[in-house]
């Protein structure tokens, strides 16, 4: 077997290990497969392998990925992943060592998250009504997205149970299988209602065909038999051109932020928002604060007297 058979073999075997002791999501394991194929082909051009690869070794393949431009972010995700595969080689006794364990990250970008205004927010929600297709299903999308602060995975993938009965709290799973509950608006709870009907009508007529009731809110005929998440990046674009808000300032995750800093906006407690967006810190809730404190600041910048600068005598 060659040396990148057997480092595809270390790569295989570590992800089936994540997926069943620690439960990792499904886009975690493709993630770490991405990150440490990378690593594999760039230790192979260079006659290495991972059984073999130095401290020296992985800090070039970092310096490499610095020079090919890639972002901070992505230069730490490599190395945590290159990090865990070790730890779990050492664990399985390929090697007795882990190369990368002293070697000092990039960090991470502390920018703040970009979000929406709530007239932005207004006109989104606005526009998925407006929509001449599809318009109950994409309100229903867009109103819980708003309602709960949900990762985009989570809400193409909910289950059609949990939004059974007109509940006033949602059942999430999130990162890991953990579960959350979350509350819904009065206006996602009607469009929830609104969509099940639409949603019982299009089942019904499968079952009469013969053909498998789908168990998803969302369903598709894809593989993963719910609405992907590259279907929703693409509708929450186009929702954004029609509601005349620049498409690259709106993603499922800016609907996330604005979720989190309306509510500490309006006097949400920080740990209340830390339980519905999902986060295992309260330290990772905390940057809303200063999104808030950016806000402020502009807004006193722009509109206090004392601020402006003096017009000409």
């Amino acid at each position: 077997m060659t040396a990148p058979d057997l480092m595809a073999r270390w790569i295989q075997t570590f992800v089936a290990a994540q997926a069943a002791e620690l439960d990792a999501a499904r886009n975690t394991q493709l993630a770490y497969a991405r990150d440490l194929t990378d690593v594999a082909g760039w230790l192979s051009d260079k006659g290495m392998h991972f059984a073999s690869a130095t401290q020296d070794d992985v800090e070039g393949y970092l310096i490499e990925c610095d020079a090919q431009g890639l972002s901070r972010a992505t230069r730490a995700r490599r190395l945590s992943s290159i990090r865990q595969l070790y730890r779990f080689a050492f664990e399985e006794g390929w090697r007795t060592d882990n190369p990368a364990i002293r070697i000092k990250g990039p960090g991470k970008s502390k920018s703040l998250p970009k979000t929406l205004t709530i007239d932005e927010v207004a006109r989104l929600l606005q526009a998925a009504r407006d929509c001449k297709v599809d318009a109950v299903k994409n309100t229903c999308l867009m109103e819980l997205l708003y309602a709960t602060g949900m990762r985009v995975t989570e809400l193409v993938s909910l289950p059609v149970s949990a939004a059974r009965g007109d509940p006033r709290m949602l059942l999430v799973r999130g990162k890991g299988g953990k579960e959350r509950l979350v509350p819904l608006s009065p206006p996602s709870r009607s469009a929830v209602t609104a969509w099940l009907t639409e949603w019982d009508i299009q089942q019904e007529a499968r079952r009469k065909d013969g053909k498998p009731v789908s168990k998803y809110l969302f369903p598709t005929r894809g593989k993963t038999g719910h609405m992907t998440r590259q279907r929703f990046f693409f509708l929450i674009k186009e929702l954004a051109t029609a509601a005349g808000i620049p498409a690259e300032d709106v993603t499922p995750h800016t609907m996330r932020h604005a979720f989190a800093t309306h509510l500490l906006a309006g006097g949400a407690d920080l740990r209340a928002i830390q339980i519905m967006l999902g986060h295992t810190d309260v330290a990772t809730t905390e940057i809303y604060t200063h999104v808030l404190d950016e806000a402020l600041t502009e807004l006193v910048m722009t509109h206090h007297p004392l601020a402006r600068k003096p017009g000409p005598s």
